[in-house]
């Protein structure tokens, strides 16, 4: 794996709370706007960690922009506790987070003990690198609250401001070379090596999906993997759908 870099954090709930999960955030975005994670997590007693992927938020930048560096960094990311016990309880990733999540626990199974994958990037198509290529091109283009409230106006106040602030401290470079540098973007190999329980918390397909089909169906093969969908939510079901996305959480957490 390639050189890993320190990544920035933030957290809800206290340092020595018994269980501590990392969160993962997808390509553009931010740690920040795990927030909706963060804070139901730290409501049921729990540390929250998010932080900010290579080339995104106030983390370092870098040449290598592989889902292998990304994996890298997040697998070198260990949680600060207080109790003896090493690796994470719980890791949730998102689209890019997701498929870095699953190269990361797929490599090293001790690193968490339980993996959600929020619609993750496991295997994209040419449909669907055009289509986040456009999303991306469109959130640069204008990266005001006023053009994100303009595309989501049913999300949260805090969602738009953070998702303005996300695309306005990302390196475009570092997105654009995300893509470029996965060519193919397929993690399912990885996948199909996961031997921790994991639970996806699928996007309605009605609304727009990256993880559905016969993808979906491929990687539900794997004895430890599970799989919900928030209907009516698009690629961002903690945004789009906030509560019945936490509430599929808890329920996967049991």
């Amino acid at each position: 794996m390639p050189a890993p870099l320190v990544l920035p954090r933030l957290s809800w709930g206290a340092a020595d709370a018994p269980r501590h999960a990392l969160l993962i955030h997808g390509l553009g975005s931010s740690g920040a706007l795990m927030w909706r994670f963060g804070t139901a997590l730290a409501g049921a007693g729990w540390c929250a960690t998010a932080v900010d992927l290579r080339g995104h938020g106030t983390a370092p930048r870098a040449l290598d922009y592989t889902i292998e560096a990304y994996a890298a960094d997040v697998q070198g990311t260990t949680p600060d506790r207080r109790d003896g016990r090493s690796g994470w309880d719980l890791v949730i990733g998102h689209s890019l987070g997701g498929a870095a999540a699953t190269v990361a626990s797929a490599d090293n199974p001790a690193w968490t003990r339980h993996l959600v994958l929020v619609d993750p990037g496991i295997h994209l198509t040419d449909a669907d690198r055009e289509a986040v290529s456009a999303g991306q091109e469109q959130a640069f283009a204008d990266t005001s609250q006023e053009a994100v409230r303009a595309e989501h106006p049913h999300w949260h106040p805090q969602d738009i401001e953070l998702k303005s602030l996300a695309a306005q401290q990302a390196s475009r470079w570092a997105v654009e070379q995300t893509g470029a540098q996965n060519t193919p973007w397929d993690v399912r190999e990885a996948a199909a090596r996961l031997s921790v329980p994991t639970h996806v918390l699928g996007a309605d397909p009605a609304v727009y999906s990256l993880f559905t089909g016969e993808l979906a169906e491929q990687v539900r093969q794997n004895p430890v993997v599970t799989m919900s969908v928030v209907s009516g939510a698009g690629h961002s079901p903690h945004r789009d759908a906030p509560e019945e996305t936490i509430r599929q959480l808890f329920a996967a957490l049991g």
